[in-house]
């Protein structure tokens, strides 16, 4: 793949409108990602998702920590506050796995904050850079939680950045499935498309 540096370009609020998204020349034959199509969709989708991932990871905290919950409130509001702060740079480690231009928006009615880059991408690369914040901010913390000394605050603190990253393993899950080998992606508007490349 091209080697560039990525440049980040802040665009501030979201309009909802996905037409004035950057966007690139569809590739040939490009195949469009059976997903959602607008924002609020998948703000819906993500956030059930995400509410469904905090019932069932909060079960072992729940188990392992019953009898302090009530001990460490500051820890506990520590670690509802501390997700909301990494939203930006959950965005940036996203940002970190493009190589040309990124572009971050904000649309926190629906709350989101997101970033796109026009250039193509493999699967494997694809699936690292919607991963990467998530294995940072959430499962790290939560699985870090569990190891002998009690560490509440990045329990609750994995739990719900875990959750807050449900966007992102909807695109996992998609690429997975839909797309086939030597296949590679990009983003046009809200949607993912996937294409093979003519010299394979």
């Amino acid at each position: 793949e091209r080697s560039f540096i990525m440049e980040l370009h802040y665009q501030g609020k979201y309009n909802l409108d996905p037409e004035t998204l950057p966007q690139r020349k569809h590739q040939p034959n490009a195949v469009k990602f059976k997903e959602v199509s607008s924002s609020k969709e998948l703000a819906v989708i993500a956030n059930t998702i995400g509410l469904v991932l905090m019932v069932i990871l909060s079960i072992p905290v729940l188990l392992v920590y019953k009898n302090d919950l009530l001990l460490y409130f500051d820890d506990v509001m520590l670690a509802v506050i501390f997700p909301i702060l990494t939203m930006f740079p959950h965005e940036l480690l996203h940002a970190l796995c493009f190589k040309e231009d990124v572009y971050l928006y904000t649309n926190f009615k629906q709350g989101m904050v997101f970033v796109l880059g026009t250039e193509t991408m493999s699967k494997k690369r694809f699936i690292f850079m919607s991963l990467l914040p998530n294995l940072v901010f959430g499962f790290l913390p939560y699985c870090l939680s569990f190891l002998g000394t009690k560490y509440l605050m990045f329990a609750l603190w994995g739990v719900i950045a875990v959750a807050m990253g449900a966007g992102d393993y909807c695109n996992v899950f998609n690429a997975l499935t839909q797309m086939p080998k030597g296949a590679r992606t990009y983003l046009y508007q809200m949607n993912s498309y996937w294409y093979i490349p003519e010299n394979k």
